[in-house]
């Protein structure tokens, strides 16, 4: 039986859970990992069928450095556990059925790419990144690793300074438009924030860093898929003794005096010291706790900008599509019309941006020989009816321009095919509000003003994950689960022993 202070229950396989999960454990806690679905990974689930393996989630390896600084920590190398390649091009972008770009890896090999289409924006190009290379620094090697509980963490005068330097209080729009005028090199540049969660002119211009870790960094592929770094942090996970529980789907979190005390699954009661949830925030906060020990109301939640949701749709095509690459992007239909119609009047797109990814172009073991794994992703707005006949509208909209851009027929090939939205999300995460990547990174909803990571009326109860710090993503994820297992450590030393 473990000493009492010993007994962390974690809330959630995804990647902010393993990761909690797997930091605790090797800080000598005795953990154990509580999971709804038959798979660990969250959103970074997989299905097979006919031969074919699917990623339900995340596709984009990106910021590898952040990656390897994890698994770093416990002594282990990503390569220990699967093979990174680097795709080149990192991804096409797709203006017109006959206006393609593909985008080079390297950087010396984009900045002639820029030159091309804008003469002198090659120059302009590395001049920005010098910048985005500052803000990536300080952003993802300082401010995300801020627990954001106190003000007074963002108080030294360096930071201060840090502050004005990483353009927080200037939007990603009008900061772009200094360094290109090209409108396909601005929509190049801006690709990245469609998925932070607000517009352009509504996101700090601090996020160039994203363009940094695109550009300048890459982007890579894990043969096998994106799954392929769940098994990996699994793995993990299970060498620092996390008890991993899979098909333990929460029903409530039992307090006493103000301290957490069991978690009770239909399997069984697991008692806790201190309990971490790597959950949905809203679920947790509003389902799995009394109205009394919510951190939030109704209204709080009701009043946060979220980031998209996806439509998504897996197909599996008997037949090649060399027209294709890995990653592929439509930018084909007006990118404002569209930020606005998820963003500002929220309703579903009338001509949508979306994105293609053919994984099978890197990878064989994906689909059978001969044939195509395909992921199309359409961003839309969160909380939306997503009604089969809605689903099989959009699917033939994009399967349109899909067909016109590469020249062949695919819908009679497609021999495997499974939509996802919104109602999925809410049924296999509790996603709030149907939401696919988290709350938007506004100014409004940055740092401090994100929900805590602790709650307020329950001692023992921490939250992780993408509604709370540092933010959605896969990397900022990780990050999460790290930055709360060391304010764990910090209140509940393993000598400490939590009374009810």
């Amino acid at each position: 039986m473990p000493d009492p202070g010993k007994r962390i229950i974690v809330i959630g396989a995804g990647f902010a859970g393993l990761s909690a999960a797997t930091s605790l454990a090797d800080k000598g806690y005795h953990v154990t990992l509580l999971e709804k679905n038959d798979q660990a990974g969250g959103r970074a689930r997989l299905f097979r069928t006919n031969g074919f393996t699917f990623d339900m989630g995340p596709s984009w390896y990106w910021m590898p450095d952040i990656f390897e600084n994890y698994f770093a920590r416990f002594g282990k190398k990503p390569s220990d556990y699967y093979n990174l390649v680097r795709l080149d091009p990192s991804y096409t972008v797709v203006f017109g059925p006959d206006d393609a770009v593909d985008l080079p890896a390297g950087t010396d090999n984009i900045r002639n790419l820029f030159d091309q289409m804008e003469p002198g924006a090659g120059r302009r190009l590395m001049e920005f990144l010098e910048q985005a290379a500052y803000k990536y620094d300080v952003g993802i090697n300082q401010f995300v690793w801020k627990p954001s509980r106190r003000v007074s963490e963002f108080l030294s005068l360096k930071l201060l300074a840090d502050v004005m330097r990483l353009d927080v209080f200037q939007s990603f729009a009008s900061h772009i438009r200094k360094y290109f005028t090209d409108e396909r090199l601005l929509q190049l540049m801006e690709f990245p924030i469609l998925f932070l969660g607000a517009t352009p002119e509504n996101t700090p211009a601090m996020y160039s860093l994203m363009n940094y870790a695109e550009i300048s960094m890459g982007t890579w592929y894990p043969m096998g898929g994106m799954h392929e770094i769940v098994k990996a942090m699994v793995a993990l996970a299970e060498e620092k003794g996390v008890d991993i529980k899979l098909g333990h789907p929460v029903e409530r979190i039992e307090v006493v005096n103000g301290t957490a005390r069991r978690v009770v699954t239909p399997q069984g009661v697991f008692e806790a010291d201190v309990v971490v949830a790597g959950a949905d925030y809203h679920h947790v906060d509003s389902k799995l706790l009394g109205p009394e020990h919510r951190n939030y109301d109704e209204a709080y939640w009701k009043s946060r900008v979220m980031a998209p949701s996806s439509l998504l749709f897996y197909l599996g095509v008997n037949k090649r599509l060399p027209k294709l690459q890995h990653h592929n992007l439509f930018f084909d239909e007006d990118f404002k019309v569209h930020a606005q119609e998820i963003y500002e009047t929220p309703r579903w797109p009338a001509r949508p941006l979306f994105y293609a990814s053919a994984p099978s172009k890197t990878d064989p073991s994906v689909a059978p020989e001969g044939m195509e794994n395909i992921f199309l992703l359409i961003p839309v707005a969160p909380d939306l009816d997503d009604p089969e006949e809605t689903r099989e509208k959009y699917y033939n909209l994009v399967m349109d321009r899909l067909e016109t851009y590469i020249g062949e027929d695919v819908r009679n090939h497609v021999i495997v095919k499974r939509s996802y939205a919104h109602r999925d999300f809410v049924s296999d995460y509790h996603a709030f509000r149907g939401n696919a990547y988290g709350l938007a990174n506004t100014l409004r909803q940055t740092a401090i003003l994100k929900p805590s990571l602790k709650n307020k009326k329950v001692n023992n109860l921490f939250y992780t994950g993408q509604l709370t710090v540092p933010g959605p993503g896969v990397p900022p994820s990780l990050i999460s689960g790290l930055v709360v297992a060391e304010e764990v450590e910090k209140e509940f030393a393993l000598t400490s022993v939590v009374k009810a």
